[in-house]
């Protein structure tokens, strides 16, 4: 039976299997190519980017660099670097010494106490132990962090036992140092003290620290990320000019550029199940809405657009209106649960702690009134793609005649099917769910066309009993 090779566990050993050590960023540079070559996918789950921020990325592993991913919230800036972890060997060896602050190189020590220790003791006996990458990566947000934690500080346990400032045994390691042969990232840089930033142009040009003017020199082995806000990060004297300089290179994240996309991508990241015992079948328009509405609000000059429009506004969003959908269905015993219009009543829950107001642009509107603005251009503009693609001059014929329609997100679906006796063909041509045959998806059609007519300005609308009622 074939037996799998034990990992060294001496430096005796580990010098005997031709272990050879490497840079952090020589390790990601040879693990990237490797995959490139062999056509795996490098950043799984990340929709989207394929010909803009991929190719960058790319381009910045390859030459090395330390990184800042500039962008608005919620374009995925944190997954990007987290995703860099894959590029890291599985493990790598270290000296296993219980006195040692550092994960240090076999073969590359790079304090003190980790070349004096080598310096008088046997290969065979220095013992080594293995560190994996999930391990070597950490990440902190800049509000509330403080020099200590991520330079370091000195240890005044140390001081009292008279060790001299001069050298590096009087020191407690933060964050960055700890992550020596590892990743670290940094977000909303703009918003990190001077001080701390002075401290990180010191490890990006000189790659050693220094503690209260008390320098350490030693070669910290780290790829540092960042991340940032375009309002915060071009704004003057939010980071110093000596650390810009020394970013290696910027990758620019951008929202989705089309609707396709941003569907796909809040398809993935909703993680909903729409099965089980009360099944939700969502019509594609709905998808398309719900997106059009993101879209619509990171247009909207009554929102501010420096905070940006996150993709989780939609996945809320989304996750609202599929929940009152099977609300619904679950009340009235209706299979399958399928989302209205009139469901995105729902969405004030969600949506309005993640849009923040333009109070500078003068205008009187409230949070919820400037979301139904948002959610009505959302419908008016998917609807006339809807009329343009497909003519539904039938279906508006229907509603021509008189007819007085009320709809809510708790109407029996059965209350639909008895206004549209006979169903127009164009029903079942138009969408792509079969309008003709099942009443709570014609239900969610109908609601559909009644609130583009609306939008268009073709027929009229009031509340009654807290229900819409569509009249021509």
């Amino acid at each position: 039976m074939h037996q799998v090779a034990q990992r060294p566990r001496t430096l005796a050993q580990l010098l005997e299997s031709g272990w050879e050590s490497k840079s952090v960023k020589q390790e990601i540079h040879d693990n990237f190519l490797r995959k490139l070559a062999a056509g795996e996918e490098l950043y799984p789950g990340i929709i989207g980017y394929e010909n803009t921020v991929i190719p960058e990325l790319n381009i910045a592993l390859l030459s090395g660099h330390d990184m800042l991913f500039l962008g608005e919230k919620g374009q995925a800036k944190s997954r990007l670097m987290r995703q860099l972890v894959q590029f890291l060997d599985p493990e790598v060896p270290y000296l296993d010494l219980p006195e040692l602050p550092l994960h240090e190189d076999p073969l590359r020590p790079i304090t003190a106490r980790a070349k004096e220790f080598l310096a008088t003791h046997r290969p065979e006996e220095v013992p080594i132990a293995w560190w994996p990458r999930q391990e070597r990566y950490a990440e902190r947000l800049a509000p509330g962090t403080k020099f200590a934690d991520l330079i370091g500080e000195l240890d005044p346990a140390k001081l009292a036992q008279g060790v001299s400032l001069s050298v590096e045994e009087a020191l407690h390691f933060g964050l960055i140092p700890r992550m020596h042969r590892g990743i670290f990232a940094m977000n909303e840089l703009p918003e990190l003290d001077e001080l701390i930033q002075v401290g990180l142009f010191n490890i990006l040009e000189e790659r050693d620290i220094q503690i209260r003017g008390y320098p350490v020199r030693f070669d910290i082995d780290v790829l540092i990320l960042f991340s940032a806000n375009p309002a915060t990060y071009n704004r003057s004297g939010k980071v110093i000019p000596q650390l810009k300089d020394r970013i290696g290179s910027v990758i620019h994240t951008h929202y989705p550029l089309d609707r396709e996309t941003a569907i796909r991508i809040t398809e993935q990241e909703a993680k909903i199940d729409l099965g089980g015992p009360y099944p939700v079948v969502v019509p594609y328009f709905m998808r398309e809405i719900i997106e059009e509405i993101t879209f619509a609000a990171r247009r909207s000059r009554y929102i501010d657009q420096q905070s940006g429009v996150s993709a989780r506004f939609s996945l809320a969003n989304f996750r609202t209106m599929v929940a009152s959908a099977r609300h619904r269905a679950v009340v009235l015993g209706e299979r399958p649960a399928v989302p209205r219009i009139s469901d995105l009543a729902h969405l004030h829950s969600s949506a309005l702690g993640k849009m923040e107001l333009d109070l500078m642009s003068g205008h009187q509107m409230s949070p919820r009134q400037v979301l139904e603005a948002l959610v009505a251009e959302a419908v008016r503009t998917v609807f006339e793609e809807y009329v343009d693609q497909h003519g539904l001059e039938e279906i508006a014929e229907v509603f021509a005649k008189g007819v007085r329609v009320q709809v809510g997100d708790m109407v029996p679906s059965e209350y639909y099917a008895r206004i549209l006796q006979r169903v127009p063909a164009v029903w079942d041509k138009a969408f792509e769910v079969n309008a003709s045959q099942d009443p709570a998806v014609r239900a969610s059609c109908i609601e559909f066309v009644l609130a583009g007519l609306y939008a268009t300005e073709r027929i009229s609308r009031h509340q009654r009993h807290g229900r819409l009622e569509y009249e021509i």
